[in-house]
This record gives structure tokens, sequence and C-alpha cells, in this order.
């Protein structure tokens, strides 16, 4: 018996000593660490960190500090997961979750981003932690969670411009237009002269019907310096053709046309506007374009039959539509609407 008595205090004797020499180490390199942090070698206080934290992992200061450490070398996964490491032990501790949350954020871990965020905003602990979470959820297009959150960041950030934008562009989503140009007049009160909020306004004030208002908007992104691209010019000239300005908006896709002349939908577009405007000749004379491009465009072919119509010439214009609908039968449902597709 005492023979055991003796062994279990020897066995005991060696663990505290093993374990002192393993707090001694700890400290040692610990404080290597931030000596090397003093004096800004960056990289070697990192690895006299990673040295501790694998000499004991559960050290949850040395753990933190290699996580904030690895941040400032950019190392995002070692320090997330030295974060994660102080979580399985301490799951409420406010740095780590709010280290854990803007890396998953920062790297569009938008799961993640919510799942941290949320944890850390029941502790009421973090900085624009209802923003993260609202973008998050908006990249999600889970707009109702989103809205939410954004509420509360626009009253806690209401100089930044990403919030009311990410609401225009949410509302854009789910059509609900009128509200969306609420939020991007919002978005324009903090920067008048965001050249893509002002063209993204004017797409919508054009989806509304708004036409001389989408005008208003496509010219003031030009002036504030917005790529008048091929896309921006045929819009631009659609709304100008719609809003009242058919010569403006013609000459418009005519000159985008010299530079795309084979482009079908542009001779579409041309075409359609033509024909909205009465000028059945010239409508005809793009349809005919679409056709030598593409022998199976059964609607081009549909609407110059229209433009024949239009013009009374019934017998040759009744003609082509029944060629045009032999090839392509959806095109028989225009028969029932005034003036074929468009109305007219």
């Amino acid at each position: 018996m005492k023979k055991l008595t003796l062994l279990v205090i020897t066995f005991m004797t060696i663990m505290t000593v093993q374990a002192k020499e393993l707090d001694d180490s700890v400290k040692v390199l610990l404080k290597k660490a931030k000596i090397e942090q003093d004096a800004g070698r960056q990289k070697m206080a990192l690895e006299y960190l990673q040295m501790a934290v694998a000499v004991d992992p559960n050290l949850i200061d040395a753990q933190k500090s290699l996580g904030l450490q690895a941040i400032e070398l950019r190392q995002f996964d070692l320090a997330k997961q030295a974060f994660l490491k102080v979580l399985a032990s301490q799951p409420n501790d406010a740095t780590a979750l709010e280290n854990v949350l803007q890396i998953s954020f920062n790297f569009r871990k938008w799961e993640e981003a919510i799942q941290y965020g949320k944890r850390l905003s029941s502790l009421n602990q973090g900085k624009r932690v209802n923003y993260m979470i609202g973008k998050s959820y908006f990249e999600l297009e889970d707009y109702g969670q989103s809205f939410k959150y954004l509420e509360a960041a626009m009253l806690e950030e209401p100089k930044n411009i990403e919030i009311p934008t990410m609401f225009a562009r949410g509302l854009n989503d789910m059509s609900n237009f009128k509200a969306a140009t609420r939020y991007y007049l919002e978005a324009l009160k903090i920067d008048s002269n965001n050249n893509t909020l002002l063209n993204e306004l004017a797409m919508t004030y054009s989806s509304m019907n708004d036409e001389k208002t989408a005008v208003l908007y496509y010219e003031k992104a030009m002036e504030k310096g917005y790529r008048v691209d091929n896309n921006f010019v045929e819009n631009l000239s659609n709304s100008y053709i719609a809003a009242g300005m058919p010569d403006k908006g013609i000459n418009m896709l005519l000159k985008l046309l010299e530079k795309r002349p084979g482009d079908i939908d542009l001779l579409n577009n041309v075409a359609d506007n033509y024909y909205k405007l009465g000028n059945y000749k010239e409508a005809i004379n793009y349809w005919d374009k679409v056709l030598y491009l593409d022998r199976e465009e059964a609607r081009a072919l549909y609407m110059i039959g229209m433009c024949y119509i239009k013009m009374g010439d019934k017998s040759k214009g009744a003609t082509l539509c029944n060629k045009a609908i032999d090839m392509d039968p959806s095109l028989k449902q225009f028969r029932s609407v005034k003036g074929g597709p468009f109305g007219g």
C-alpha cells in the first residue's frame, strides 16, 4: 500500500512539474511575442503565438492574441480558426464573435455572417452589426429579413449610401418601383453626383412608364459622367420616343445602329418605334433588314404584314401575317389584339 501511495505521489509530482514547465514555456513564448509586436516584427510575433497555442490550445487569451495578430497580417483563415477555438470554450465572447462575423462578411459567407451577427447582436455588442446582417440577407435575396435589419442600420449610419441603395434595389427586384424611387432619392441626398444611382433611378421611372422623368435622370447621369455605352443609349432613346421626343430618340438609335448594323434586337427596336409612331414604310424597311439576317424571324414578317394592313393593303398584310403564323403558331394570339402586338 505504501508503495502504491509513493507511486501516486511521484506521478502527481511529475505531472505538476510538467504542467509548470508547460506554463513557463507558454509564458516565455507569449512574452517573446509581445517583444516582437512592440518592435514591429509582426511575422515573428505571429510565429511565437502559434507556438504558444500549440503547447496549450486551451489558452483563450493566447488564441485571441493569435487571431488578432493573424488579422494584422491578413491571414484570415488562421484568424478565424483561432477565434472559433475561443468560441468553442466561451460561446459569448464578444471579441471572437465580432471578428468571425467580420471575416465571414468580408468573404461573402452570408449564412455564417448572419449566424454570428445575430449571436453578437443578442449581447448588444459590436459595431455595424445590423448593417452586416441586413446586407447578408440582401445578398441572399431575403428582403423581408434584410429590410428589418437595414431599417435599424439606417438609424445608426444615416450617411451610409449603401443602405438606401439596397432598399431601392430590393424593391425594384420586387417590382415595387414607386417605393424604390423614394429610396433612390434618399440615397442621392447623400451623394447627388452618384451617376450609377441616377441611371438606376431613370430606369426605375421608365419601368413606371414615367418617361419624362426617366429622361431627366438619364441626362443627369450623363452630366455626372455615367458611361454612355450602347445599352444606355438604347434606354435613353426609347425614353425620348415614349416621352414625346421621337426625332431625338430615333436619331440616337440610328447612330447606335451605325456601330452595330447586325444587331437584330436593335433593328427590331428601331422598327418597333417607327411602327408606334405610324411610320410604317420605315418600320417595314428595318424589319426587312431583320429578315435579311434571319429568314426564320417570324415576328418580323408578321409585323410587316401589320404595316401593310395599317397602310390599307389588307390582302397583302393578311397573307404575310398568315405566313408568319405558319412559321410560328404562337403569333396567332395577336389576331385578336387590335393593331397586333402593340395594340396600335
